[in-house]
């Protein structure tokens, strides 16, 4: 079980607000990326599960961040089914993301006072994931919707807490964009790993990302 109830989870991923989104077989090089990732400065980290061991792969990962990473967060994310929010409850995950939106992911979530972040394309989704009891929803895929449909959503639903994640790019100009557009929270894929086979290149490339992000905050 998670170390943090929901409320704290959310009150940390807010406050670190770009977060890796993760997927790899091999346990060895996940922890190495992990760590690279902690050496630049980020403090919420998504897995996500989308391989036939994405579970024991996880589990590992969330052993090596309790020892060696006290202030990390590691969430799990492609969650569709309850016995999956569960299973990876069960093994410590500190937030469940999903690509949709659950009742009953959500129920399993509130069940155990874990954060649950599920996706969003459409006001009406935003709105509903509101009503069930999301505190940050995710707005996927962002580069299909883009910073314009943020804008827009902003007008009718002001205070909702969101994160994009698709079609976010790992430089000052595409966080710039999002964050002007609205959201509060942004998740990088393949982008952020283009090219890091040899992980060494992971923390010198987000530890700029994550200052700017701090000195746009301060």
């Amino acid at each position: 079980m998670s170390q943090y109830s929901s409320a704290e989870v959310l009150e940390r991923v807010l406050a670190a607000p770009l977060v890796p989104v993760f997927f790899h077989a091999d346990a060895a090089y996940a922890r190495r990326v992990v760590q690279a990732c902690y050496e630049g400065g980020i403090r919420v980290f998504e897995f996500t599960n989308r391989g036939a061991n994405a579970f024991e792969v996880f589990g590992q990962l969330q052993r090596y961040v309790r020892e060696h990473l006290p202030e990390m967060l590691l969430g799990i994310g492609t969650i569709y089914t309850a016995a999956q929010a569960e299973q990876f409850i069960s093994a410590g995950a500190d937030f469940v993301v999903q690509p949709i939106m659950t009742t009953d992911v959500a129920e399993a979530c509130h069940r155990h006072d874990v954060a649950w972040v599920p996706g969003a394309m459409t006001l009406t989704e935003v709105y509903n994931a509101q009503q069930l009891g999301a505190g940050l929803v995710k707005i996927f895929p962002g580069n299909v919707l883009g910073p314009d449909f943020i804008k827009s959503l902003r007008g009718p639903m002001p205070t909702v807490k969101l994160m994009v994640t698709g079609g976010v790019e790992p430089t000052e100009a595409s966080l710039t964009e999002w964050f002007g557009a609205g959201v509060n929270v942004v998740g990088i894929g393949s982008q952020l790993f283009k090219g890091a086979d040899d992980v060494a290149v992971i923390a010198p490339r987000i530890a700029p990302l994550m200052q700017f992000l701090t000195s746009r905050a301060s």
